[in-house]
Order: C-alpha cells, then structure tokens, then sequence
C-alpha cells in the first residue's frame, strides 16, 4: 500500500459502511471507484450506490452504526476557515454542510471526480475530510463565501506621485514674490 492511501470510511445509502483505503484524489473511474479493503481485495462500487466517502483518522470497527464519528452534520457559527460555505441536500433527505475550496480544485473536483471534497463542521473529530458524489447530491447550496480580512499592500513610494507637495501651491506665493 503506498503512502498516498488514506483510511477511509465509504457510507452506502443502504446505509452499510465499508472501511478501506483511497488516494486522496482521481479515484473515480467510469463512475465508479477501487476499494481497497482491510483484506487487500479491491473491490469496486458504484458512484450512484455510495452516500459519502469519509477520511478518517482511525475506522472505529467496533461501532456498527456511526463509525466515521460524523457527530455535527452543520455548523453551530460562521466557520471561521477560508472557503465555500456549502449546505447539501442528499438523496435521503438528510443535510450536510461543509467548507469546499476557493479555487480551481473545487471545479477539477466535479469534472474528474465527479463530486466533492468538502472540510467537515467540526474538523477535531475523527473525520477530517469529506467526499460526497454529485450523483447523491440533490439540492447544493452556496450559504456564504469566507475570506481572510485582506490587508492592503504597500505601495513603492517612487511609483506613487506625491500630491501632498502641490495641494496648496494655488493658495501660497513663492517665496520672491512676497511684498516687503
């Protein structure tokens, strides 16, 4: 197993669960993805079958029902990480929220994934990381686009022309023409 394979935890809308290992991104192939299995088999499963794929730190096999510890499903506040605020709606009428990135890979994400990877509410449990198949999605929702306060940057003092030094020269006389 190369280091690149993360433990995950893939949830079935059956509501089965089935611990393994995926990379962490191009996983999907013509709609489907390659587990690898606590066995080392591979076995494959349907996008259209799968609910969610959660990265987890440990699989916690001994809890049948909630072994990715998915507890928060919203945000209790404003997340305070940079990102795109999103609310889905899946298939079985249950929500899920989640930050998605800023940039580009949010797109590549639903081009050759087909989904999303999302940063869970509550990043201190033991999923970390979320990636939900826009086939178990129906209804998204952009809730707010978080930012970093942006700070203005200093300009060269040689490129920006000084309009302090002619504000007043209209109001004051030079110097020789002053009368005695």
């Amino acid at each position: 197993m190369s280091s690149a394979h993360k433990k995950v935890i893939v949830r079935r809308f059956t509501g089965e669960t089935l611990p393994g290992y995926l990379p962490l991104s191009a996983f999907v192939r013509n709609r489907a993805i390659d587990l690898l299995d606590l066995t080392g088999r591979v076995a494959p499963l349907l996008l259209i079958d799968i609910k969610h794929i959660c990265y987890v730190r440990e699989f916690n096999l001994h809890d049948n029902s909630n072994p990715e510890r998915l507890t928060r499903r919203t945000f209790l506040a404003k997340p305070r990480t940079e990102g795109l605020w999103l609310r889905m709606t899946f298939r079985s009428g249950d929500l899920l929220e989640g930050l998605a990135p800023i940039d580009l890979t949010l797109t590549d994400d639903l081009i050759q994934d087909g989904g999303l990877h999302l940063i869970p509410p509550d990043t201190r449990s033991n999923t970390q990381r979320i990636y939900v198949p826009r086939t178990s999605i129906t209804e998204l929702q952009l809730l707010a686009v978080i930012t970093t306060p942006s700070r203005r940057k200093p300009l060269p003092a040689a490129s920006v022309p000084s309009m302090q030094e002619d504000l007043f020269d209209d109001l004051i006389p030079p110097p020789n023409s002053r009368p005695n």
